[in-house]
């Protein structure tokens, strides 16, 4: 039974906000003040990390959410099949535009036009015109010949290179695999110290998340018995494992799009690499489909990368990054991600406390404004029901959809989900409702899943039946000061003839 029965002093913004641990966030002190400040989620990256490093920030994030009784997710960063360069006699180069360079095979060149990368089979992926793009994009080269162990590229656009450098190879097949040996091992750890999130990098096809789905649940399995794990339905099975976040970073994954959203738990705009390969001119409305996709689908999304850029050194964001933020949350996405920011940023509070303060403003116009004059809003406030869908699952999101249009008739205060799996609470934070929502469940994992869930704030539930976990819920919330006598609650709840269908709805007076 979960453990984190209490309700965050400060009612908290709707739109979630994760912050990426670095050496300015890591110390137990900031990481309370970051929660305080607004924090739902921390994102732990294995691609400078392994778990003998994460393993005590994991412990910490735990040990603080337990002091402060509120559920806390964690998404951890699988590294992915990133190429990068290796070293450059004297650490950097410069590209000229029209000069000709060289990648070889190798691990060391002796001159610095001369590169190597870390990927062994570049030279043979490689063909006569394809595009190498370095230094975040901002040098580019074209590949003019090609030998059995080497290849001329001109600059294109010419500009600094420095070794370790990520590269890449827009419009190239690679068959590097997805998964990479460390990603594997990485990943059962994850299973084994109770991640929450694993976000899955470089994705480019749905088989790529089967595959990590595959591992994790045959880590799960050995993790809580094979006897245990045959008595658990497919739904129960889940929260035994982490959820998969495919990070969208290649353009070509573009054309099959709702295939992997179909297939992952959730999607990270990851603007990093995406935004390399794809046109400048167009990561816009890629973003913006992206969003309308997930939302669709019925799919939490992330927006991320360099959000607040400038706030690594500076104690205001620049117009620019508040109006991305602020758009990003228009569109509809559910959660907003911090990155260098908080992680090695000189202000790691500060920016927290300022990307809340642009959501909250934000959310007033999404909230208080006519109901389809924004998308964030009205894209997704009256879900049609797939036919395709199980029979469970539509009535789930029809019983939601009419709870949350009762709560707005009745001015109800706040709904209560009660949640096995997370899966109800995610259909109310899809539909954007005026109305406060409240998720709770018996699981602290189902808790900290809802961490990602717009407009859900996660409050540990009772185990017992609904009216009379409803009572307790209330005595709960009339306690912190989220209730008051004559206020209304909806409660949706199932009375467990089908597991996660919602097939009972409350209307609650506060006495």
């Amino acid at each position: 039974m979960s453990t984190l029965s209490v309700f965050p002093k400060n009612k908290p913004c709707r739109t979630k906000i994760i912050a990426t641990i670095g050496p300015a966030s890591s110390s137990e002190e900031t990481m309370r003040e970051l929660i305080l400040a607004g924090v739902d989620l921390f994102r732990l990256n294995f691609a400078h990390s392994g778990p003998e490093k994460l393993q005590p920030l994991v412990d910490q994030i735990r040990r603080i959410s337990a002091e402060l009784q509120q559920p806390i997710g964690i998404l951890a960063d699988l590294a992915g099949p990133k190429i990068r360069l290796g070293e450059i006699p004297g650490g950097e180069f410069r590209c000229l535009t029209g000069t000709i360079v060289h990648f070889v095979r190798g691990s060391s060149t002796e001159s610095p036009d001369v590169f190597t990368t870390t990927y062994p089979v570049l030279i043979d992926e490689l063909n006569e015109g394809d595009r190498i793009l370095l230094a975040d994009g901002t040098v580019s080269l074209q590949v003019v010949r090609k030998f059995p162990d080497s290849a001329d590229c001109q600059v294109i656009q010419g500009g600094l290179v420095r070794s370790r450098q990520g590269v890449n190879l827009p419009g190239v097949a690679l068959s590097i695999k997805t998964l990479q040996p460390k990603d594997i091992e990485n990943a059962r750890w994850a299973v084994e110290a109770g991640i929450d999130f694993l976000g899955l990098s470089f994705v480019r096809s749905p088989e790529d998340i089967h595959e990590l789905r595959a591992l994790l649940a045959s880590a799960a399995e050995k993790k809580i018995g094979k006897d245990q794990w045959n008595l658990l339905s497919e739904g129960d099975r889940k929260i035994h494992f982490p959820n998969i976040i495919a990070k969208i970073e290649k353009p070509e994954v573009l054309e099959q799009l709702d295939a992997i959203i179909e297939a992952a738990d959730g999607i990270m705009v990851a603007r990093g690499d995406l935004g390399v390969e794809v046109d400048i001119a167009k990561i816009a409305v890629v973003q913006k489909k992206i969003i309308s996709t997930c939302t669709r689908m019925n799919k939490p999304v992330i927006v991320a990368t360099q959000m607040l850029e400038s706030m690594t050194e500076e104690s205001m964001p620049t117009r620019a990054e508040a109006t991305d933020v602020a758009n990003a949350i228009l569109d509809g996405t559910d959660a907003v991600m911090l990155s260098g920011e908080s992680a090695v940023g000189a202000h790691p509070i500060l920016v927290v406390q300022t990307m809340n303060r642009i959501a909250r403003e934000t959310e007033n116009a999404l909230l208080n404004g006519p109901k389809c004059d924004l998308p964030g809003l009205s894209a997704s406030r009256h879900i049609m029901i797939d036919q395709n869908l199980p029979e469970s699952v539509r009535v789930s999101i029809a019983v939601c959809d009419a709870a949350g249009s009762l709560a707005e008739t009745i001015n109800a205060s706040m709904i209560c989900v009660a949640t096995r799996t997370g899966r109800t609470a995610l259909n109310f934070s899809k539909m954007r409702n005026r109305v406060m929502t409240v998720g709770t469940s018996v699981y602290d994992e189902v808790l900290r899943r809802l961490c990602l869930y717009w407009g859900v704030i996660p409050v540990g539930g009772i185990d017992t039946d609904p009216k009379g976990m409803l009572t307790a819920f209330v005595d709960l919330a009339k306690k912190a000061d989220y209730l008051k006598k004559d206020d209304r609650v909806v409660l949706t709840a199932g009375i467990g003839t089908i597991a996660e269908e919602r097939n009972v709805v409350y209307v609650h007076t506060v006495h």
